[in-house]
């Protein structure tokens, strides 16, 4: 087989190219450059911290601690909170979410708040009324730098009252080598037809 050397295939490059030219064909656009994303930010242990009220060692120091500030920095008679506290246990970015039927049952709705956001709300209520929420079970998964924890919670309005609620917290969970923090939280509240599985319902 003859093999064409490279001026005959600039050659026929540039018939083609002519060809296209008298018979009216436009040759192909050139193709835009692709724009990168902006770089997303890492941040190290320590410049996550100084985006927070500092932390107390004791909320932060292992899984376990954390868990248990998270319930009490929300809990307490009607009045303010500790929200300083509250943001200190928190990524600046974490998200609360829940999820909840409609009132007329038809579909699940999504509601879904920023920290900043979080307080706002929860604080309008808090300052109106007692709420006392803790964790009945806490079944955690722990890979890496990350945890996952099924928490499951009951809710009061007074101590020693009986629940008014019960539910689920999905709680995402990051060791920065330094401390613990709470990614996110996402929940459902038990109902009639959602009841809490066994595993989940008693100490």
């Amino acid at each position: 087989m003859n093999r064409l050397s490279w001026p005959s295939l600039f050659l026929l490059a540039f018939c083609f190219a002519l060809t296209s030219v008298c018979y009216g064909q436009k040759p192909a656009p050139p193709q835009e450059k692709t724009e990168m994303p902006p770089e997303v930010p890492a941040f190290s242990a320590a410049e996550l911290a100084a985006k927070v009220p500092a932390a107390k060692p004791d909320d932060v120091k292992s899984m376990d601690a954390i868990l248990r500030a998270i319930y009490d920095v929300i809990s307490g008679p009607a009045g303010g909170r500790d929200w300083s506290r509250f943001r200190s246990l928190f990524l600046p970015q974490a998200r609360f979410t829940q999820t909840a039927p409609a009132p007329d049952g038809t579909r699940t709705m999504v509601i879904s708040w920023s920290v900043d956001e979080f307080v706002r709300d929860a604080g309008t209520v808090f300052a109106k009324e007692g709420f006392y929420e803790n964790a009945i079970v806490n079944k955690a998964d722990a890979y890496g730098n990350m945890a996952q924890v099924f928490s499951s919670y009951e809710s009061r309005k007074r101590v020693g009252e009986k629940p008014f609620q019960r539910g689920i917290n999905s709680i995402q969970l990051l060791n920065d080598g330094k401390r613990w923090w709470v990614v996110s939280i996402l929940w459902d509240s038990e109902r009639a037809d959602n009841p809490l599985p066994k595993k989940f319902a008693k100490r």
